[in-house]
């Protein structure tokens, strides 16, 4: 444990904000797997379940979680599924 008070600070925050981080991927992961899945049943709403997931990568790449490439892929399978 530091003892320098600006240290403790960067413990607790550094906390924080990986909860946040471990939060915001998995939901984004959630929306991903909902989006593939109703593509896969196609599903009446599929449409508006990739546009979400590709909102949510957006919103992610945006917070640094995910490199802009990897988003860039991300969104490129959603769409590829969308219109198979």
């Amino acid at each position: 444990m530091p003892n320098i008070r600006s240290a403790k600070k960067r413990v607790k925050v550094n906390k924080t904000k990986a909860a946040a981080n471990k939060a915001r991927k998995s939901e984004l992961k959630t929306m991903i797997k909902k989006a593939e899945l109703a593509c896969a049943n196609n599903d009446a709403n599929k449409e508006a379940a990739v546009r979400a997931a590709i909102k949510r990568v957006d919103q992610a790449c945006a917070k640094n979680l995910l490199h802009k490439n990897n988003a860039a892929r991300k969104k490129s399978h959603l769409a590829k599924l969308l219109n198979a």
